[in-house]
């Protein structure tokens, strides 16, 4: 049943990956961690990450019949409740076994007296698990506006990228990855604060000019059947139209109201083993493309496998890496075909680097030999600008006064998610907003959503101020579309086990030559204007207790109060760009438009680093699509076609 040859066919596969109550225990042991042959072995592909980017195309690979080994640093822990249940994803950042811990720096020399800064910089949780990110994000999955994909076709000349042919990997997405809008169970309808919210979202958007139904302030019982049945629209439907701006509840990447993604699809192809040649290796720290001794007559160098160290919480990120083995054994695995490199917006350039593959002047820095002078790695590295807008209500939200959080059986509301109803098969969210910063833009560059509970951003115990109580609601700005590319990841060391220096350079110590830190930090500004005045009518809405605004609070009262708040206290969770995909032409291209890394052959990139400018507002399904797009280009690069195939419901 398992896949890995060390296993045998008695061998248990994790609970709760499919179907059927979770027990919240988790796994005792990974089965994925043992070494089998896969040393003797030569593979046709070799992915590095089991994330949005690694997972489909690892598994759609081994589906078409080609022999895969799949190498994760993490182990597979995805029976955890705080994976299973929608509502602790902040939670599953901090749990050990499933999240890494990065920290980045905002600006250069220092954060400028962030609140959430510690002395090692601002906290940036990632997935350290089977499934990568998608085991600790909070499944929002929202498509890329069409001009994302247009803006790519363009700029490589590569017509494969337009919104009209990547519309199809959509489809595909959605054949292997349940996608479900959260119930509206009777503890939200009969909250009154929750009602008063949705109408003053609702009342606010339309004077906006936003698509939406009238709402009456004086009697929101009234609005409950209009609103709801307005909040029944499928964004992605909406935004693949280009008809996007409006109220929206936010699709989730659940399945019978528990986390699926990329982990359910590699275990489900991996248990039909002699169907799928897919081999799972968790625990295994890639540090390493290995390559022929010499480069090619086109002075290119092939790929030929990777090197990797075996054993648990070996990189600096993971949350047990204290726990890590001084001295594990390095095991060298041969690809017949290539190597994809899949392992994350940080990781990626970090091999690249450690390769030999990057800016000439930063390896010879690290003793590092150069193969291929590539200086866009690490380059170009994006995010969105988030801020948390917090209010304190006079008394508790109802349709949460009975959770503890807690998340076992003393807790009412994980009993109701056991039984597939109740708030825990939410993500928290109450709505969302999507729309322009100024009636100027050309596109919605804000997605707004209001959630329970306080959130100002990542620092270490964040999730359990969350919960702390249940009379605080946070407005999240979110800036799509961001303008400053100024950010880098740079190797600290030649050490592949210690973390890279990642520094965002937000606003003034980015782009500046177009007025880029100008425009996004108006934008956001802008922003949280807009919650403010959704705020005073939700004081209008009748029968709603009254709140106040306590974050940044009453005395950030000009623009330019607002603006100093915005620059110091924003930060972002949807890194990309850093190993870019671009023209011929760009000396900082690193890839071209078939995920080819520059200057070597059998060795591509699949995962978040390879946009040229951050799609969409969630990007969790770009990466998505774009797994799928690759999938067709290394399957046309073979002379191959898609096998149609059936996937589980």
């Amino acid at each position: 049943m398992g896949c890995d040859a060390a296993s045998s066919e008695e061998e248990t596969l994790p609970v709760c990956d499919d179907e059927g109550k979770c027990d919240g225990t988790g796994t005792a042991t990974d089965p994925f961690k043992g070494l089998g042959d896969i040393e003797t072995r030569e593979w046709d592909f070799i992915v590095v990450g089991s994330g949005a980017g690694g997972g489909p195309i690892a598994a759609n690979l081994a589906r078409q019949g080609h022999s895969v080994l799949l190498l994760e640093a993490g182990k597979e822990t995805g029976g955890k409740t705080e994976y299973q249940v929608p509502v602790l994803h902040p939670t599953a950042t901090e749990t050990p076994d499933l999240a890494f811990w990065y920290f980045v720096d905002h600006f250069t020399g220092g954060n400028r007296g962030d609140s959430k800064a510690t002395p090692e910089g601002i906290l940036y949780p990632r997935g350290g698990t089977l499934g990568g990110s998608t085991a600790v994000n909070a499944m929002i999955t929202v498509a890329p506006k069409n001009s994302d994909w247009n803006n790519i076709a363009t700029l490589t000349g590569d017509a494969t990228w337009s919104a009209t042919n990547m519309k199809q990997y959509f489809d595909r997405v959605s054949k292997w990855l349940s996608v479900e809008r959260p119930q509206i169970g009777a503890e939200v309808l009969f909250d009154d604060s929750i009602m008063a919210i949705l109408t003053a979202t609702f009342k606010e958007a339309a004077d906006r000019g936003l698509a939406g139904p009238s709402v009456r302030l004086d009697n929101p019982a009234a609005n409950l059947f209009v609103m709801f049945g307005f909040l029944t629209r499928d964004i992605n439907e909406a935004l693949m139209a280009g008809f996007a701006e409006g109220v929206y509840q936010f699709p989730l990447a659940t399945k019978n109201h528990k986390r699926n993604g990329t982990r359910e699809y590699l275990i489900q192809t991996a248990r039909d083993a002699r169907r799928f040649p897919l081999r799972i290796k968790t625990q295994a720290l890639v540090t390493k493309v290995v390559f022929a001794d010499a480069p090619d007559a086109m002075g290119k160098w092939r790929a030929t496998g990777v090197e990797f160290l075996d054993g648990a919480n070996l990189y600096a990120a993971d949350l047990n890496a204290d726990n890590a083995a001084a001295a594990p054994r390095t095991i060298r695995v041969k690809a017949k075909r290539e190597v994809i490199l899949a392992a994350g917006v940080f990781n990626t350039p970090q091999l690249l680097m450690l390769s030999g593959i990057g800016e000439k002047a930063q390896l010879q820095q690290h003793g590092i030999p150069v193969k291929v002078d590539v200086p866009g790695v690490g380059k170009n590295l994006q995010d969105r600008y988030e801020v948390g807008v917090v209010t304190e209500l006079d008394d508790d939200f109802s349709s949460v006064r009975r959770c503890t959080f807690a998340a076992d059986q003393t807790d009412p509301c994980f009993r109701d998610w056991q039984d597939g109803k109740g708030v825990y098969t939410s993500n928290g969210g109450v709505a969302s907003i999507l729309m322009k910063s100024d009636p100027s833009k050309t596109e919605a560059d804000l997605h707004i959503f209001a959630l329970p509970g306080v959130f100002k951003g990542y620092y270490p115990g964040y999730s359990t101020d969350a919960n702390a109580d249940k009379h605080h609601l946070t407005w999240v700005i979110l800036k799509g579309h961001t303008e400053n590319k100024g950010g880098t990841v740079k190797l600290k060391s030649a050490d592949p086990r210690a973390r890279p220096a990642i520094n965002f350079h937000y606003f003034d110590d980015g782009d500046v030559d177009q007025g880029q830190d100008t425009n996004d930090l108006t934008a956001v500004v802008n922003g949280v204007e807009f919650v403010r005045k959704i705020a005073a009518r939700t004081d209008e809405v009748d029968h709603f207790t009254r709140h106040t605004e306590v974050w940044p609070g009453p005395a950030t009262n000009t623009r330019a109060k607002v603006a100093d708040w915005v620059k110091k206290e924003a930060w972002g969770h949807h890194a990309s760009c850093s190993a870019k995909i671009g023209a011929t032409t760009d000396p900082d291209a690193v890839l071209d438009s078939k995920f080819r890394v520059r200057g070597t052959t059998g060795l591509r990139v699949v995962d978040a680093s390879v946009f040229p400018s951050i799609p969409g507002t969630f990007i969790v399904l770009p990466i998505y699509m774009i797994s799928e797009k690759a999938t067709d280009t290394i399957l046309e690069s073979l002379g191959e076609t898609r096998k149609n195939q059936k996937f589980p419901q």
